[in-house]
């Protein structure tokens, strides 16, 4: 298994989604201020230039320019203005959400339109614990033409929708993301220890959590899991806490812990079963671990989950 079999695992048990926000047009002097969101932001610039400001770290001002892309993984609020030090002005949220919801376009700013930015936003499971958007920095920015193909087409079907148009943009933000992902782990190497991410640097620990995440019923042990890699059980102990700050089991538990918690969530399977899938013979020791890692019982949480599960609503960020 490659490391970006991982990154594809942990993608697919979090949901994480994305969906096409409003098309920015701006000219003249303009700025515009976002307020945090519980989603991730995401623009790509596909004309002119923009500068992006995150008010949180002392960070400098970015200069977006034409292919650049950044994404917010946390939600971070933040400004977008035609040059640093611009009068910014709080985002209209309805024109917002209208636009976002039409696909229309947001204008800022007066004049000639000199910017133009596609938004999207970005939205994990809240039954899964395994984080993924969380471990980024709060701005990853990507410049020049690494993504750039993707996002000239993203562009083009925008311009010259067809049939199932929404479709197929909802799944090429979802690319994007997955391209984003590949050139910032591959220029960022060193920033991601010390979390599961920091196993894509390593083809043990990257072979190890493929077994892992393929087989998640299996009793495993440390020792099996060793013998599976011709390593040590000292080794692939100590490579785990180094690497990924966590041993094997807790690993494996949380990984089954979100499994199960989707499956409570998203089926009518009887607990029993979902306890079997995720390796546990017992039903009250699956119940047992089941409520330390979500603090209530497996068929409580069924019921909660169920009842907090809310449509996705449009934000107030253009992204």
């Amino acid at each position: 298994m490659t490391g970006m079999d991982v990154v594809a695992d942990v993608l697919a048990l979090s949901g994480v989604r994305g969906t096409l926000g409003a098309r920015v047009e701006a000219g003249g002097t303009w700025g515009v201020r976002w307020a945090e969101s519980a989603e991730a932001g995401f623009y790509a610039v596909t004309g002119g230039a923009a500068w992006l400001t995150v008010p949180t770290g002392g960070r400098e001002p970015v200069q977006l320019l034409p292919g650049d892309v950044v994404l917010l993984p946390r939600g971070a609020a933040h400004t977008l203005s035609s040059v640093p030090g611009a009068d910014i002005h709080a985002c209209d949220v309805t024109a917002a959400a209208r636009a976002r919801a039409e696909g229309g376009v947001l204008r800022l700013g007066d004049g000639e339109v000199r910017t133009r930015i596609l938004g999207a936003t970005y939205r994990q499971d809240p039954a899964v614990r395994t984080p993924l958007l969380t471990l980024l920095p709060e701005v990853v920015h990507i410049a020049g033409e690494g993504l750039g193909d993707t996002v000239r087409l993203l562009a083009r079907e925008l311009t010259a929708p067809g049939i199932a148009s929404a479709v197929v943009l909802d799944r090429l933000v979802d690319v994007l993301l997955v391209q984003l992902l590949r050139v910032w782990l591959d220029s960022r190497p060193g920033e991601i220890d010390g979390c599961w991410l920091g196993a894509l640097n390593d083809p043990i620990m990257t072979e190890a959590l493929g077994h892992l995440h393929r087989r998640p019923s299996h009793p495993w042990t440390t020792a099996e899991l060793a013998a599976e890699l011709s390593v040590s059980r000292a080794t692939l102990a100590r490579r785990f806490q180094s690497v990924i700050g966590q041993s094997p089991g807790t690993y494996l538990t949380r990984w089954r812990m979100d499994l199960a918690a989707r499956r409570l969530r998203d089926t009518d399977d009887p607990i029993d079963s979902i306890a079997r899938a995720v390796g546990y013979t017992s039903v009250y020791a699956f119940n047992r671990a089941f409520h330390r890692s979500r603090a209530e019982p497996p068929g409580r949480y069924r019921l909660t989950a169920r009842a907090a599960a809310q449509p996705v609503t449009d934000g107030a960020q253009a992204g």
